[in-house]
């Protein structure tokens, strides 16, 4: 949502809705029949709001973005030390990971459906993900001496395992080694 734009309660319901469905379900699996009876509006109300259905999931991973983006901006105002906050990061994904309900990364599961990398749904997982190896990297750039760019990355694919194992094994384990493995790219580069 934009900054003093006020959303109309149908459109906040379809998108609720829709993230609910999605993350639980995936996107390809749902129709927009199953979306439109359980927010309880209209056909028209939804294409008067989303034009189509990857309009809806192109708002679903906004606000998705918008949410983590907001995290880690809550911990990035502490001001902590590089190491702290990048340790701070990890824990906080690590409680998504421990969530109930948690079905992995919902980037990660939207463009395994929309792998063509022209595709709005695509090109919003990209941007995502570029913010967050941006965001890491510069914590990394904070601690002297330190690859930034090389360390963002394996933070990065340790918390996309994290993602991916954690809705599949025991997410305590899983979260535990990669805290673990955190701590680890933490002791070599600082």
């Amino acid at each position: 949502m934009i900054a003093g734009v006020k959303t109309s309660e149908a459109r906040a319901r379809l998108l609720a809705t829709a993230t609910r469905i999605f993350y639980a379900e995936g996107i390809h699996s749902v129709g927009v029949d199953r979306i439109i009876s359980e927010a309880q509006v209209t056909r028209a109300t939804l294409y008067r709001h989303f034009p189509g259905k990857e309009d809806l999931v192109v708002a679903y991973l906004t606000e998705a973005d918008q949410a983590i983006r907001a995290r880690a901006g809550e911990l990035l105002a502490q001001d902590l030390p590089a190491a702290d906050t990048l340790r701070a990061l990890a824990r906080a994904i690590a409680d998504d990971i421990r969530s109930p309900g948690f079905r992995g990364c919902a980037f990660l599961n939207a463009v395994a459906e929309y792998p063509d990398t022209d595709h709005p749904v695509h090109r919003v997982v990209l941007a995502h993900r570029q913010w967050f190896l941006d965001t890491v990297a510069a914590q990394f750039a904070r601690i002297p001496g330190t690859p930034a760019e090389l360390a963002a990355q394996h933070f990065v694919m340790l918390r996309d395992g994290a993602m991916a194992a954690g809705c599949l094994f025991d997410p305590a384990l899983i979260c535990e080694t990669f805290l673990r493995g955190v701590d680890g790219l933490l002791g070599v580069r600082a």
